[in-house]
């Protein structure tokens, strides 16, 4: 399930945000929602939760007793966030600096419990798995569905249950996407580098299938622009996450969410075969026995997400 690093800047996401107060307002696993990390709403009131549901977390001998040895004495990982999105994914706070989200809570969280310190540094959601690949960073997130494709070069902590969407225009005609062929002719936007991109592009056939105009698939690699392009006509509906889709539309007029397409399994990316699995699993099953994982998904309204345990590269999930 979500874009070029703006830890020096603040993202179009944010502007649109901040442009709330003079007109209406501005994420995936995930982005990208992804899922991908959600697409900035355009209009609406943004508000973005600040609660601390993390600095209570306390070390866990047992968990942390599964981290390799030299990340143990080390004490640090250096961990990609893909940010740019709206909550409940990965966003700045109006410093343009700070950056919060459910991604970055469940981070912070599983890090304490391990009794490690994260070096944080803002990515491309597109550049993240790659990146993992090539050893450049220990560990990512930005909302990454666990799909049958990554799970061949990467291995995933799960920690929510998220998935693919819809939304358009309240003036729509289309009322629910239960087949790729109610999409003919119509113009998508989706995040780049997502499985909605990937989704799209491996379902056009389904028009040509049945003699039909095919749909056109618009990727925006900034997720702020996905909203204006619906609210102003160039897109006719958005692929995006579960979660982001229900936030963005909370926070703007005249736009619906169609409902659920596929569920997908969210959970941190590592290189393949990385030996930090067993002790991010878990630290995320601690989460959830001592209560913090509920605070954190009450916090960013993603109780729907809630998995009962944690798992290591799970087989896709198939509706």
């Amino acid at each position: 399930m979500s874009t070029p690093p703006h830890s020096r800047r603040i993202p179009a996401a944010f502007a649109l945000i901040t442009a709330a107060t003079l007109t209406l307002t501005a994420c995936g696993s995930g982005g990208a929602a992804d899922t991908a990390g959600g697409a900035a709403p355009a209009g609406g009131s943004a508000k973005i939760p600040t609660a601390d549901v993390v600095s209570s977390v306390r070390k866990n001998r047992a968990a942390a007793e599964l981290l390799p040895a030299d990340v143990r004495d080390r004490g640090t990982l250096s961990l990609a966030s893909s940010v740019g999105g709206t909550p409940p994914n990965a966003t700045y706070l109006e410093d343009g600096r700070t950056i919060v989200g459910q991604d970055i809570d469940f981070a912070d969280a599983v890090a304490k419990v391990l009794g490690l310190k994260l070096k944080r540094e803002a990515a491309s959601f597109e550049a993240i798995l790659p990146a993992l690949d090539s050893g450049k960073y220990d560990l990512g997130t930005g909302n990454f569905g666990v799909t049958e494709e990554r799970r061949k070069t990467i291995d995933f902590v799960t920690y929510i249950n998220d998935g693919q969407g819809f939304a358009v225009r309240k003036d729509s005609k289309l009322a629910k996407v239960t087949d790729f062929e109610q999409l003919c002719g119509l113009n998508v936007a989706t995040g780049a580098g997502t499985t909605f991109e990937v989704t799209l592009e491996d379902n056009k056939h389904v028009c040509a299938d049945a003699g039909k105009k095919p749909y056109d698939v618009k990727t925006y690699a900034e997720q702020g622009a996905i909203w204006p392009a619906l609210q102003q006509g160039r897109a006719d509906v958005v692929m995006s996450t579960i979660n982001g889709l229900r936030y963005a539309v909370r926070q703007q007029e005249g736009l619906k969410f169609l409902g659920e397409y596929h569920r997908l399994d969210v959970g941190f990316a590592f290189k393949e075969g990385t030996k930090l699995a067993p002790a991010f699993r878990a630290a995320v099953d601690q989460l959830i026995k001592d209560g913090t994982y509920d605070r954190i998904l009450k916090k960013w309204g993603t109780r729907d997400s809630a998995i009962k345990k944690s798992q290591i590269s799970p087989p896709e999930i198939k509706d």
